[in-house]
Formats: C-alpha cells, structure tokens, sequence
C-alpha cells in the first residue's frame, strides 16, 4: 500500500495526506519528521503560494485555529521537521504546517490540520474559539481549506471540472431576511416586501407566531395583524418560522415528544433566562402550524431561531417536522461564507437532510445600520471574489435608516449578484449537493456526463482552458458560455456534453 502511494505523484498523480506521521513516505512528502502540538493556533500561507491560489485578504493570508485567550489549548496538530525547503503554509511558531513536493510530475502534500474535524467544528458550530469575530466581518478560514483543496485539484488534474457555487454563475448570491419578532413589525415587513417586488426579489420573513403576552411583548399573531402576513405571501415573500416564544435559552430546551400542538402548547418566556413550557419540537411544529394555516403559506419549510439560540438537537428535530433549510448561526462563528449541511446533534456521526444558510450581516450591531452600508459592501464584494454568500438579517420594527440600508445594498450589489429567498437558494444548493460528475477523456475529445437528480435552473460548470464544446445530450440543452465554462439554464436527468481539447 505505501508504495502503491509513492507512486501516485511519480506517474504524475497529486497525493494529499492529513496529520502524515511518516511510516516511510516521508521523502515522498518532503520532511525528516512530524512533531504534535496543541499550542498552533495560527495556520498562515506561504506568501507565493496565496498568490498563486488567489488569496489576498489578511483574513484569508492567516487561518484561526483558536484563541490562546479564550482557551490554553487548540486542536491537535503536526508540524513537519526538515520541511523548510517544501513550506507551503507554517504555524505562528515556524514549524511548517503544508508541505509542497514535486516528485516525478507529480506533486504531493502533507497537512498536519485534520481538516475534516476543523470543518466539522464550524459546520457544528462548535469552533472552540477559532472565529475571530461572531458577525458582520469576514472569517473565511474553512473557504480557505477548500478553496485551497480546489487548487490543488484543478492545478494536478488537468480534466478537472467543477460546480459553480452562486446560480447562473453570478459573483455572489444573496438572500434578505426578515425577524418578524416585534408587535409593530408586521406592517412594517409590508413595506420592506413592497420595495423588494419592486426590485424583483424575493426575500425570506422569519415569523414569530406568539400567541400569550409574556416578558417579552404581546401577542404577535392575532386577527389584527394576520391579514399583512397573508400580504407578504401576496407580495411573493417567502415566510419561514421564527419559533413560538423567541426565547434566548431556546437552546436548552428538552426535545419534547413531537405531539406538541396549538392550542395546548404554551411556552412562556419568564425573563431572558427563564422559559418554562417549552420544547424544540413545539416551536418548530407549531409555529409551522400557525404559518401555514394563518398565512396559507403551504408548506414552510425556512426556520431561524430568537436570538440564533441553536440547540443540539435542532437539525433532527427540523428535518423530523419538515423543514429544509435553517439560518440559525452566523457566517462568522461557523468560520464558512458557504452553506453547508447539518449534522445529527450538531456531532460528526450522521449527516442531515437539513442545510444551513448562516447570517452574515445583521441589524442589532452598533453603530446603527444605515451607518454600516460601506462596510457591509465591502464585507459582501470579498465574499464575492470567490463566489460565496451573504444572508443579511434586518428588523423590520421600524424602516428609516434600516429601509435606506437595505435600497442601497441591493442597488449597489444587484449588477453582479444573484438575489433570492432562502427557500430559492435552499432549493438550489440542495440539487447541486446531489449531482455526480464524471469526465472521460479519448485523444482530443473529452465528454463531461452530469447526474443531476432534481431540476436545477443555473448551474454553472467550471471547465479546463483549451476546451470548445461540440456537441451535447439531449440536443436541445440551453446553455450559455460563463467567464470559467459554462452555464446549463435547465438541467435534470443524465446530460452528456462533449468538448474538444487542444493537445498538448
């Protein structure tokens, strides 16, 4: 087997190992030995080598790995002795943390990060202290690890071809959402759907469906105020669930038994730490309930908890009550400004149907938000630079400055960026999850075979320079040439296109 290895980039083939401890291949790898440590709390690239891969930003120059004030000690890691030659990122000490060989035509990579526990961590929102901020800056660390990854693949393989990340192979994707979680905000939230119709948007509302007066306001959901949510569904909204009692220790609350339903359930928010009555499974299922039999809104299928409060086990108790797509974290502390899939009980064991869409600006920062719109711009273009996402969160309690934020956002990004609602870009996300890829090659002609199994409006494909399309199956697929590729306007089923290459 460890010479089956070697011989990976000797016939031209690119080797990546993780935590690498040696066992013989350390020639291959290019270093004399590997040294553990919990005191690397820095990952920082190799000046040439983020050039080459296209990193540029301070953020993206240096990886968290956590925070020697906030814990004595990071995740495990190796550093690699006599590597200093073959660097291509080095922890804070110096030791060498990536090391870059060329053996034969071939290359080979030794990483002393498990990168897949260091994703785990923030798709488990679980970062140990890694996220150098909670909201409203860039902390594009796990972007990084993939994009890097990316590079390494495209760079050794030269059939390589990839998934665009935004639809229709905009730089950015981004989704408005709205916390309806105030009595005043209801009418207000017409106003904010009003302007995105205007502008050919569809936003996503998180509604709150309270129905007893408690510490935290009033009743939110009456006769009074149900025909403006029935406005937004007119309008075109999106509404997705924002739980019965929006209470901040939500995340504490026992599972419950999946009966829960309206009228019997009542939980009641005591004060900021206090709910009694409560359970995950009631406020995902009856607020559903009430959404959908208030607002005919049929089915909801987006959820955002009060406050982000994230339970453990709100993955399967969303998937158990039907929901798709949540947003119950920020970008910052999940160290991605990608969506990702959720996990069982937020653990490394199983893999949900749920995907999570985390919150990249929001409204409840100081200075005010209509202040913050050059900064959220220039947080937004970064995350574009590689096509990520931006879900922006705004109140509607009151309009001002929050409504001119929101004008200016949209006219300044709408040029470049795809705009949709949660359950638009959930949809997309999820059908571009499933698709396989397989590329075969014959001389000059080159045939890239998709399996897609649900419909996906958009997708782009990131093909090899040199390659012109000749043909495709079925003959009728629409497509468009993209700045990379290209981008399929439909696409479902088995779809073959076949390419020209120009020898080398």
């Amino acid at each position: 087997m460890l010479k089956a290895l070697a011989a990976v980039p000797r016939n031209g083939g690119t080797l990546i190992g993780v935590n690498v401890l040696g066992g013989g291949l350390e020639e291959v790898f290019g270093f004399a030995a590997a040294q553990s440590s919990r005191q690397h709390f820095e990952l920082r690239l190799d000046g040439k080598a983020a050039a080459r891969f296209g990193f540029v930003d301070p953020r993206e120059l240096v990886l968290s790995l956590g925070n020697r004030d906030k814990a004595p000690q990071a995740a495990g890691t190796y550093g690699y002795i006599g590597a200093e030659e073959t660097a291509l990122a080095r922890y804070e000490d110096g030791q060498v943390a990536i090391t870059e060989r060329s053996v034969g035509t071939g290359k080979a990579y030794a990483v002393g990060v498990d990168l897949g526990s260091y994703l785990l961590q923030g798709y488990n929102n679980r970062e140990e202290a890694a996220a150098r901020s909670y909201v409203n800056d860039f902390e594009p660390s796990i972007d990084v690890v993939l994009r890097l990854l990316r590079g390494i693949y495209r760079a050794g393989e030269s059939e390589a071809v990839t998934l665009g990340t935004v639809p229709f192979d905009r730089a950015l994707a981004v989704v408005l959402t709205h916390d309806i979680d105030a009595t005043k905000s209801l009418p207000n939230a017409v106003a904010y759907a009003a302007f995105e119709q205007s502008q050919g948007i569809r936003a996503t509302y998180f509604m709150q469906t309270k129905y007893l007066r408690d510490y935290n306001d009033e009743i939110i959901l009456n006769g009074d105020t149900a025909p403006f949510l029935r406005q937004l569904g007119a309008l075109g909204m999106e509404v997705g669930s924002h739980t019965v009692a929006h209470s901040g220790v939500f995340k504490n609350f026992a599972l419950g038994t999946g009966e829960e339903s309206y009228p019997s359930y009542r939980p009641f928010v005591r004060d900021r730490d206090t709910a009694v009555g409560g359970t995950i499974l009631g406020e995902v299922r009856v607020s559903k309930f009430l959404i959908e039999a208030v607002g005919g809104y049929a089915p909801v299928i987006s959820f955002r908890p009060g406050e982000l409060s994230n339970p453990f086990a709100l993955p399967q108790a969303l998937e158990a009550a039907g929901y798709r797509y949540s947003s119950s974290v920020t970008a910052d502390s999940s160290l991605t400004h990608l969506p990702f899939a959720l996990d069982y009980d937020r653990e490394n064991t199983a893999e949900t149907s749920i995907f999570e869409f985390p919150v990249t600006v929001e409204d409840e920062a100081l200075p005010p938000l209509g202040e913050r719109l050059p900064q959220a711009l220039d947080l937004a273009r970064k995350v574009a630079r590689y096509g990520g996402s931006v879900v922006v969160l705004i109140h509607p309690d009151i309009l001002g400055h929050k409504l001119d934020f929101e004008r200016g956002f949209v006219a300044a990004l709408k040029p470049d960026a795809w705009f949709g609602s949660m359950a638009e870009f959930g949809a997309w996300w999820a059908a571009r999850d499933a698709i396989d890829v397989e590329v075969t090659a014959s001389g000059a002609d080159r045939q890239v075979t998709l399996t897609v199994p649900q419909k996906i409006a958009g997708l782009g494909l990131s093909i090899p320079s040199g390659w012109t399309y000749r043909a495709s199956e079925p003959e009728d697929l629409k497509f468009a040439a993209g700045d990379a590729g290209v981008v399929l306007a439909e696409a479902q089923g088995a779809i073959t296109l076949r390419f020209t290459a120009a020898l080398r």
